[in-house]
């Protein structure tokens, strides 16, 4: 179930307002992003997914609305897209070396292999980071991996088997 996150004192306009320590839990770090100028302003949006482990969608519209991911479980934060499935891929062992070899290209983010629910094997990216960071480092965890996905997109894009 998805519920929109508001915040309930207006933007946070200081810096001193993104600088608190705290501990992240799901419906305050929805709430918190909710009110950043990033949110506010229409360039991304936030909902909180309910569940036994609530984790929050993201859609990042100054990025074609990339669908972004973040959970927090185990004292981190995680920050994660589906870049697509491995059955796209043409040559699975090449890629993966290519990715292997290409690390340093994208700061801040890993790429890795999932099995999804249906046993679907999927590319995805993500980073990871302390579920006491500063919200101004949350902010930038979730728009460094948008530009990487984006980026991840062109430079792998001749490893995709070609669309119909």
């Amino acid at each position: 179930m998805f519920r929109q996150c508001l915040h309930d004192r207006g933007p946070v306009e200081k810096e001193g307002d993104m600088s608190m320590p705290q501990t992240w839990n799901a419906q305050a770090l929805c709430q918190a992003l909710a009110g950043t100028e990033l949110f506010s302003a229409g360039d991304a949006s936030v909902e909180l997914l309910d569940g036994a482990d609530a984790s929050l969608h993201v859609t990042m519209h100054e990025y074609g609305d990339l669908p972004l991911f973040v959970a927090l479980h185990g004292g981190q934060i995680l920050v994660e897209a589906l870049l697509w499935p491995q059955s796209a891929v043409s040559d699975v062992a090449a890629f993966n070396e290519e990715v292997l070899l290409s690390r340093q290209l994208f700061p801040l983010s890993s790429i890795g292999l999932d099995t999804q629910a249906d046993g679907e094997r999927c590319y995805s990216m993500f980073g990871a980071l302390s579920a006491t960071s500063l919200l101004s480092n949350v902010l930038y965890e979730i728009e460094t991996l948008a530009s990487n996905v984006i980026r991840a997109t062109e430079a792998y894009e001749g490893y995709l088997k070609a669309q119909a």
